[in-house]
């Protein structure tokens, strides 16, 4: 087995680091889809678009649970309407009863 020592001068190693870093530097460019600022920009928009469709979405749910609570008022009036009724009934089915028991 060879045992060779390699040494690179301190020239040849930053030489090395540089092209890397501008081999990086124009990938990065290249590949990058847009600019800083009009990639904010693009952000704005999808957030100002998600904020009209969260508000109508809110608006949406607000009148379908409008009517869900005036259907609910509905029901529990027509239920205590039914109640009413049926305690009176059965009342009256009292009265009948004790009076021909007990008369």
């Amino acid at each position: 087995m060879d045992n060779h020592d390699s040494t690179y001068s301190s020239s040849v190693v930053a030489l090395a680091f540089l092209g890397g870093a501008v081999a990086g530097a124009i990938v990065g460019l290249l590949l990058a889809p847009k600019p800083g600022e009009e990639t904010r920009g693009a952000l704005k928009g999808y957030a100002r678009k998600a904020e009209k469709n969260l508000l109508e979405k809110a608006k949406e749910a607000r009148v379908a649970l409008d009517e869900t609570i005036e259907r609910g008022k509905h029901f529990i009036a027509e239920k205590a309407a039914d109640a009413e009724g049926a305690a009176k009934a059965g009342g009256e089915a009292l009265r009948e009863k004790i009076d021909t028991c007990c008369n």
